[in-house]
């Protein structure tokens, strides 16, 4: 039974948030046997799309594709160290921005054909040729070229004189499976070959089931088969984890914690994944930098956590978290002061009018905030930012859409907007969000296309400096440039909240999340370094 829970924090922001009720109590709690090697998990994403020229996989994590490295990590309080996979060492420097990268030479395709440097080079020329549209383009924008250095190793050639492996974690395909077409009409969608520890047995709308390899190069996993299931609601994924029908979900963060299963475990993940309020050029209000501003300081981020989050989550001011240590500026903050963004809209000619709405020019400071009707949390956010920002004098008004929709109304409307798709690396967590879009920019990279003076030199400067103190007290001052005419209203950082069942597997920590998530992150992120005890 579906349950509306509201409440008001004490500042006046007002949430509505809908859950439901879960206890073991009257469900089927019958697990799988516990000497069972298969894992079900429900997923809230459509089942496909599995070509890491695409995106699937991105951050160097996939079970069916290895990249070049990948992320290793303790844990989720740091920046994960990005080790060899199908490399067999870290990158050599050959000169001035040109790195040479040794492959693994003991490497097969999950169709048995083997794996060498052509298939590096195929599979990055297709991420940057723009007749494949690959929507992941912009994340390897700084790798300008990629050649073939023997069979077992290539050459990179970057823009930058940071190390590249940042923009090294794209799964790799066989050379024989790139087209040169849209990336979206490839078979490798649905019929992906990959180098990783599994390979699809089935695929159907509502299920995939994955089988682990024989023939794997690395250690053979000990969980055998992964089935995920496709279950967009939220609700109803709650309800499988509870009844017993699958092994693990992700869910929002209230709908977690309403779970009261004996066992079903939860686990909330830090990660770098930020939802913002990205505001439009269009609009006569949003386009005044001194009204962007006084968002800033008008919105209580604190009690959005509380309140909306149920505390899984922190502060963001910015898009770079105090995960990035030196580089992360502590003082580019926005301290919550409702009557201080009360009276830098005065000052700057926005003025009350008969309705209580600011007015300035016969212009309104109002505007519509869009998300996407499926996403709960969004919803949630943009509901309460609208509550947040009244007491100012602006009127916003929250309306779910489909990202089709979306896409077109970015000059015009305002939207709830998440990023930290590539949070491995400062420089391309930061770039893409605060840059001058170029021409091959992703809608989503800063649709306002609002920039502070100076913060695309500092940008620039931040990108192609080696890491070191120089680089990041370059990225402290991007931050501050960016905190004096801000171009997004950055709410949060979320925590991904993951239910699981236990059965009795030593599973891997989570580490640090980008914000692609879902069960192919939380606790089965390495699923096939899982053990049970006895087994190694």
């Amino acid at each position: 039974m579906g349950v509306v829970l509201s409440w008001s924090s004490p500042r006046g922001l007002a949430v509505v948030v809908t859950a439901v009720a879960l206890t073991a109590a009257g469900c089927s709690t019958t697990p799988p046997a516990a000497s069972s090697d298969q894992i079900v998990l429900a997923e809230a994403q459509p089942l496909g799309d599995f070509n890491p020229v695409l995106g699937y996989g991105g951050a160097g994590v996939s079970p069916i594709y290895d990249a070049l490295y990948r992320p290793e990590a303790p844990d989720d309080q740091e920046v994960p160290a990005l080790v060899p996979a199908l490399a067999a060492a870290p990158p050599e420097l050959l000169e001035p921005r040109r790195w040479r990268v040794p492959l693994r030479t003991d490497v097969t395709f999950s169709d048995g054909s083997a794996f060498d440097s052509a298939d590096v080079v195929a599979t990055y020329t297709a991420v940057k040729n723009p007749a494949v549209a690959s929507e992941i383009s912009t994340h390897v924008a700084p790798v300008a070229a990629i050649a073939a250095d023997g069979p077992h190793a290539v050459t990179v050639e970057v823009d930058t004189d940071a190390d590249p492996t940042p923009y090294l974690l794209v799964g790799i395909a066989p050379s024989e499976t790139i087209e040169n077409r849209p990336a979206a009409d490839w078979a490798l969608n649905t019929r992906p070959v990959g180098t990783g520890p599994y390979r699809l047995e089935s695929l159907r709308p509502d299920q995939a089931v994955l089988l682990a390899r024989d023939d794997y190069w690395g250690q053979p996993p000990q969980v055998k088969r992964l089935v995920y299931t496709h279950n967009p609601d939220d609700n109803i994924r709650a309800q499988r984890i509870v009844a017993g029908e699958v092994d693990g979900v992700n869910l929002p963060p209230r709908l977690v914690d309403s779970i009261n299963a004996e066992d079903v475990a939860t686990v909330a993940a830090r990660s770098a994944d930020w939802r913002a309020v990205a505001l439009p050029a269009g609009n006569a209000f949003t386009a005044d930098p001194q009204a962007r501003l006084a968002l800033n300081v008008g919105v209580d981020r604190d009690a959005m956590i509380r309140d909306v989050l149920a505390g899984h989550g922190r502060p963001a001011h910015t898009p770079v978290a105090d995960v990035y240590g030196d580089a992360f500026n502590p003082e580019a903050t926005f301290t919550f002061d409702q009557e201080r963004a009360q009276q830098i809209l005065q000052d700057a000619g926005w003025s009350p009018g008969a309705d209580g709405i600011r007015e300035k020019d016969g212009a309104k400071a109002s505007f519509e905030l869009l998300y996407n009707a499926q996403d709960s949390l969004r919803q949630d956010l943009a509901v309460a930012f609208a509550a947040a920002v009244r007491p100012l004098g602006v009127d916003v008004r929250p309306r779910g859409t489909s990202w089709d929709d979306i896409d077109t109304r970015f000059g015009d409307s305002a939207v709830v907007l998440g990023g930290g798709e590539t949070p491995y690396s400062i420089d391309s967590q930061v770039y893409d969000t605060l840059h001058t879009r170029v021409p091959d920019s992703s809608p989503y990279s800063n649709p306002g296309n609002f920039t502070a003076p100076g913060l695309d030199e500092l940008l620039e400067q931040a990108r192609e400096s080696a890491s070191g103190p120089g680089k990041d007290a370059l990225y402290r001052d991007v931050q501050a440039r960016y905190v004096a005419e801000p171009s997004y209203v950055f709410l949060t950082f979320l925590d991904h909240t993951y239910a699981y069942r236990e059965l009795g597997w030593n599973q891997s920590k989570p580490i640090l999340e980008p914000h692609s998530h879902g069960v192919a992150w939380g606790p089965w992120w390495h699923i096939a370094a899982w053990t049970r005890d006895g087994n190694s």
